[in-house]
């Protein structure tokens, strides 16, 4: 896996690199267009490819059950750490708006982003599905309501207008809901489309790992923030994955599904979580350092979670 992860790194050194050389504010416009192609076209393609080939059986319950169950636990751990900031540097305003985007930070992990890579890589396209259960059908449906709803509580907003809403324009979850109807219907896919959406599904994974890279950041006083993000990591990589099996144990989860879902609960933090901290006017520079550190960290951890469940 080692080689695998260093492989998959210096596709996200390549997009830090590229950040580096256009300057910040034009990195950003273009990992914007980027992020946006993978998530109207090349993710939805890939994600219907698979889920109507994938077999619907109680896994596509097991699966979302206990990524929504690492997610609530791993929040309410970070509620208990971080509740009221008392600890945290800043003034008022500053620590709500540190402690909100810490918490979206400890819960969500970049399941497809970087997860959906790592299980392909590793383990084969079949595992594809697990990366796609454990974020659409769980992680994404949390983050656009209970997520929206953390943020805009510790962002003062007078009410979560965007609860659910953005939900519905997620064009991935369609694809995955349309491929999953096929999939129970034992609809046949066409030479045309199955050909199709194999070459737009394989943009996915390099312009994902791309687009890590070009939203990687780091700024001067990091010395100061260590303390509060060290919490945040202890959740997200370790935490949480001990959730994730632990709950594999207990729904019956079966053996070659175990080693992909625990992967999965190891991942670092969601790099759409900025999207979410620019929208509420949370501290969106330390929920940048977050995903930075944690995606950094997560090269080093990964492979030592394979090694211990496989």
């Amino acid at each position: 896996m080692f080689a695998i992860l260093l492989g998959m790194a210096a596709i996200i050194v390549a997009g830090l690199l590229w950040r580096i050389l256009l300057g910040a504010e034009k990195a950003e416009s273009v990992r914007g267009h980027l992020v946006r192609a993978v998530y109207d076209i090349f993710l939805p393609a890939l994600v219907l490819h698979v889920m109507w080939q994938a077999e619907v059986d109680l896994n596509s319950i097991r699966l979302p059950l206990v990524s929504a169950l690492a997610i609530l636990l791993s929040l309410l751990a970070a509620s208990l750490i971080y509740a009221g900031g008392k600890w945290l540097p800043g003034n008022v305003t500053q620590k709500r708006k540190a402690v909100g985007a810490l918490l979206l930070a400890s819960s969500f992990g970049n399941f497809t982003y970087l997860g959906l890579p790592v299980l392909t890589q590793t383990f084969g396209p079949w595992a594809q599905s697990v990366a796609i259960y454990f974020d659409l059908f769980a992680s994404t449906p949390l983050l656009f309501t209970v997520g929206i709803l953390v943020a805009s509580h510790f962002s003062h907003a007078t009410r979560a207008a965007h609860v659910g809403i953005e939900l519905v324009r997620v064009p991935a979850l369609w694809a995955a809901i349309a491929g999953v109807l096929a999939s129970m219907s034992q609809v046949p896919m066409p030479i045309w489309l199955d050909e199709t959406l194999g070459v737009l599904g394989a943009a996915v994974v390099p312009l994902m790992l791309l687009s890590i890279g070009m939203a990687l950041r780091w700024q001067s006083g990091w010395a100061q923030r260590v303390p509060m993000l060290l919490p945040m990591v202890v959740i997200q990589l370790v935490f949480m994955p001990l959730i994730v099996w632990g709950a594999c144990i207990g729904v019956g989860m079966p053996s070659n599904l175990l080693a992909p879902a625990i992967l999965e609960g190891a991942m670092p933090t969601m790099v759409l979580g900025l999207v979410i901290c620019d929208r509420f006017k949370l501290d969106t520079s330390l929920y940048a350092e977050a995903v930075t550190v944690t995606t950094v960290l997560s090269l080093l951890t990964l492979p030592l979670w394979l090694a211990l469940v496989t």
